[in-house]
């Protein structure tokens, strides 16, 4: 049988961040923008869907990672719907393990940044644990509306402090509490965020004030783009027009191999920002076909053996997060990464050499 979703339009993506970045408000816009929730869940009231725990909800911060699927259509192909697995992890130091157990098991991730504090100790820290597990990434500028944000200087952080690597895909419009919306440096238009809740967009030329501006950093995107194909380099060189079909692809490429992260920008708390970064999960982070196959040991003989992301191969997951569910008992989180789980069948543990019967 056909999957509703197949695996090209599938992405497993995490949101990690510096404790008070507001990468739990960030998922709550989220789920309420894909149709997932009908209301939105503010931390700060303690009616965060993701943060479902007690003491999460008291204290406002997120203590272990939660798990959720949704479905997202781009504004360019709003027929055209993919599936979200997202994972919401901590920002305090003292929950790092709950974050690098969840970045093992992701596909991509998109890191949420204060605009007023730009990188700070613990962002430094999940980049790194994103590193090391080769984790695709996307960054999201949040929190533009606060007193002092700074979105070019919070950028600047980043290629400072992280990467550089960094491209900026858009800035805001406005300041502070006057932030109306952002300029896509790619399209080379002002997207503006209308509504209560932010959810009517509109396209819009530049304001004349910026576009000087505008052009300055598109044309420092189409260079950092064309440095990362051969094809579009040449043709940058001799003076061609490069499409942005073209550029979208190459950044695609790029993104997934780990050699440029594109930055976002806006504020989740006032509604503005968060679905064009949701377009740009699906344009740039990876499917679960843009991975490379997962390799393991055969048990009995110790053989090296790899497993590629389709029905057809044999089953193969990792449990990496154990929850005990007051209503429902034990809960186990596993990734698979090939073949299909159906109920009434086995699967072997390896650690414990025990066959396991699936409910």
């Amino acid at each position: 049988m056909a999957r509703e979703y197949p695996l090209e339009k599938t992405r497993n993506f995490g949101i990690i961040a510096h404790i008070d970045a507001g990468k739990t408000t960030v998922t709550e816009r989220i789920l309420y923008y894909t149709g997932k929730t009908y209301k939105i869940g503010e931390v700060h009231e303690g009616e965060a869907v993701m943060d479902w725990m007690e003491q999460e909800q008291e204290r406002g911060i997120t203590i272990t990672s939660a798990a959720t699927t949704c479905f997202w259509a781009t504004r360019d192909n709003p027929n055209d719907k993919f599936r979200f697995n997202i994972i919401d992890t901590p920002g305090h130091i003292d929950f790092t393990a709950e974050v690098q157990r969840s970045l093992r098991v992701l596909d991509g991730a998109v890191v949420v940044f204060d605009g007023v504090a730009g990188v700070e100790p613990q962002s430094e820290t999940v980049w790194h644990q994103a590193d090391k597990f080769e984790v695709p990434r996307i960054c999201f500028i949040n929190k533009l509306d606060r007193m002092g944000a700074d979105y070019f200087k919070s950028f600047q952080s980043i290629l400072d402090r992280l990467t550089n690597d960094a491209i900026m895909m858009q800035f805001p419009i406005g300041t502070e509490a006057d932030m109306s919306g952002i300029v896509d440096l790619l399209k080379m238009k002002a997207i503006i965020f209308e509504g209560d809740k932010g959810q009517n967009i509109k396209e819009e030329e530049i304001p004349a004030d910026l576009l000087e501006k505008a052009k300055e950093y598109h044309e420092k995107l189409v260079e950092k783009i064309a440095e990362s194909d051969d094809t579009l380099l040449n043709k940058y060189l001799e003076g061609e027009q490069i499409s942005n079909d073209e550029l979208k692809k190459a950044l695609r490429t790029a993104t997934i191999n780990n050699k440029i992260v594109p930055v976002f920008a806006g504020t989740a708390l006032k509604n503005k920002g968060v679905q064009p970064m949701l377009d740009a999960v699906i344009d740039y982070l990876p499917s679960p076909l843009d991975i490379p196959p997962v390799t393991g040991t055969k048990p009995k003989t110790e053989e090296e053996i790899e497993r590629k992301a389709e029905d057809s191969e044999a089953f193969a997951a990792l449990a990496f997060k154990v929850a005990a569910d007051p209503f429902v008992g034990t809960l186990t989180f596993f990734r698979v990464y090939s073949g299909t789980l159906k109920a009434g069948t086995y699967v072997l543990n390896p650690s414990k050499n025990q066959k396991r019967k699936n409910w």
